[in-house]
């Protein structure tokens, strides 16, 4: 039994839960540097590196995709709609999660990859869907999966809007995707700096 009062143990409890819980989903310190984010965030290293092996898109590829769509923020989601220019309306989609994935999409992405269980909030999930994608956009579009400029444009308009150029009237977007393959560039050099240390410090049974 509890020595606590009922009340008081309700409070540590929400408290911890609080701790812990932010500790876990919030974002990394130094978004600008690839090394310390697999630094900061133990695990994330050896996530990337699986969905790399498994889809062929490299880390700092599907890592810039992720900077740019969500900051690293677990539970990230569109900011909503202004009503009269003060009111919170709804959301312009479901996009939720790392990869600000759509609902429909991911369902997609679970059935194409067998992997049903998987969250959009939990970033192992998320890198491996990122990785499904661009190796979609490489079947469908044709898009080397080095190239990230492209990648992004896919990522953003769908294959079909990119299939059908739709991106060539968004210089906003077109702006955004040179920004992606920029960071993309320089996590790749910081990356090249780390890696061998950070394949070090994996364990043994993370080789297989």
């Amino acid at each position: 039994m509890s020595l606590l009062r009922p009340g008081v143990a309700l409070l540590i409890s929400a408290a911890l839960a609080v701790l812990f819980g932010g500790c876990a989903t919030s974002p990394p310190r130094d978004l600008d540097n690839i090394c310390n984010i697999f630094d900061d965030k133990k695990g994330w290293y050896e996530d990337a590196r699986k969905a790399e092996k498994a889809w062929g898109s490299s880390i700092p590829v599907m890592m810039a995709i992720i900077h740019q769509e969500s900051r690293f923020v677990a539970n990230a989601k569109p900011p909503r709609k202004k009503i009269l220019g003060v009111i919170p309306g709804p959301r312009p989609s479901d996009s939720y999660g790392y990869s600000q994935a759509l609902e429909s999409t991911w369902e997609s992405y679970q059935r194409s990859a067998g992997r049903y269980g998987a969250d959009r909030d939990d970033f192992g999930d998320a890198i491996d869907f990122v990785g499904w994608y661009n190796h979609q956009s490489f079947r469908r579009n044709g898009i080397q999966k080095n190239d990230a400029y492209s990648l992004y444009l896919a990522y953003h308009d769908g294959h079909g809007g990119y299939e059908r150029g739709t991106y060539r009237s968004k210089d906003w977007l077109l702006g955004v995707a040179r920004k992606v393959s920029a960071r993309s560039a320089s996590y790749a050099g910081q990356l090249n700096g780390c890696r061998a240390r950070l394949e070090q410090g994996r364990g043994w049974f993370d080789w297989f």
